[in-house]
């Protein structure tokens, strides 16, 4: 199975050579020295077609069971004995594992395919491979996780490149991005980041400014900071409607990206506060508008305190809720007082409710 994936990878580049629509898209994108440059990525293209994979690979001896096996193929429900390419008409981004072995695929559609047509599409799990349980870009960028540069969780493959390229390989120890493989951030993902060395001098989450990004910035908050996060956790800031690979076509992208992971990345929890707003007040759109709305909201946000790593993060974060509430200080104390009072209620140890039957 590994061997075919390897030659499923040969075959993709292959395309891309040929394959004008494709490289268009990469160069928009701004990585298209990377259909020049074939390694590390390797990225490639799987042309349109039912079967133009599975013709090559049967050509080269492979088996159908090795090619479903693999992941690249698939049968029809109507013809079982019928296989199918699992990806056409998409740029291909391979995962490696570990060992830097090609395990899987991203496959990303090009746009204006029509609408219905999923953005990315995942090799199915199998005996080589389970998404959640990799990281892209892990074994294309050992060098740099090795010298302790900071671990940049983003959304996909294009952000991971677009953080690769900012970065000369003789440069000053920086920023590496990683990316789930088409899933939400697991916490077997999650333990491989706090693992890293760089995760010491901090971890950074890069999504878009939308709200799936917003939930994965929450989500990378609540699965890192258990049961202590490695070192600090921080949040970077993008532009509506932006994202890595967006920013690295700007004038001057490269630099502007740099910055962005690092010199103005925030506290993550700082951010969790105000998505967490973000979300109450879209629900609700008058909440902040009299004292009832903002106390409600305090107290919907006051857990968060209590989600603090330090006393300093726990006070950094009640002056940012009484900042986006426009409460007083003592509105927020009370509702943090309230919300452990509650907490302690709740607890119930054998003696404590021997004393209360009694």
């Amino acid at each position: 199975m590994l061997a075919a994936v390897d030659a499923a990878v040969a075959y993709y580049r292959a395309q891309l050579e040929r394959a004008d629509g494709p490289r268009a898209y990469l160069a928009q994108r701004g990585l298209g020295i990377l259909v020049q440059r074939e390694w590390p990525w390797r990225i490639g293209y799987a042309p349109p077609g039912w079967n133009s994979l599975i013709n090559h690979l049967r050509a080269a001896g492979f088996t159908a069971e090795e090619l479903v096996g693999a992941g690249l193929a698939i049968r029809t429900r109507a013809e079982p004995d019928r296989l199918i390419d699992v990806f056409r008409d998409r740029v291909m981004f391979p995962v490696r594992d570990p060992t830097g072995h090609v395990v899987a695929f991203l496959g990303r559609s090009r746009p204006g395919v029509g609408e219905g047509v999923p953005k990315y599409i995942n090799s199915p799990k199998t005996t080589i491979y389970d998404k959640g349980h990799l990281l892209f870009g892990v074994a294309e960028q050992q060098e740099r996780l090795s010298a302790r540069w900071t671990p940049v969780l983003v959304e996909g493959p294009a952000d991971v490149l677009a953080v690769w390229l900012s970065y000369t390989r003789s440069g000053r120890p920086g920023a590496v991005a990683l990316a789930p493989c088409g899933t939400m951030l697991t916490s077997a993902q999650a333990a491989i980041l706090r693992e890293l060395p760089g995760a010491a001098q901090g971890i950074v989450a890069a999504f878009d400014a939308d709200p799936a990004g917003r939930t994965g910035v929450d989500r990378a908050w609540q699965l890192l900071r258990h049961p202590r996060p490695p070192g600090q956790l921080l949040a970077a800031e993008f532009s509506a409607g932006a994202d890595p690979a967006d920013l690295l076509r700007r004038p001057d992208g490269r630099a502007q990206l740099r910055a962005a992971l690092q010199r103005r990345a925030r506290p993550m929890l700082d951010a969790v506060v105000e998505h967490r707003l973000a979300q109450l007040v879209e629900r609700h759109p008058r909440l902040l508008e009299d004292i009832d709305g903002r106390c409600a909201a305090v107290r919907i946000l006051v857990p968060l305190l209590f989600e603090a790593t330090s006393p300093d993060t726990a006070f950094r974060v009640a002056r940012r809720i009484v900042a986006v509430t426009g409460v007083g200080v003592d509105t927020v104390a009370i509702a943090a007082i309230a919300h452990l009072e509650d907490g302690l209620h709740h607890i119930r140890t054998p003696a404590g409710a021997a004393l209360k039957t009694r």
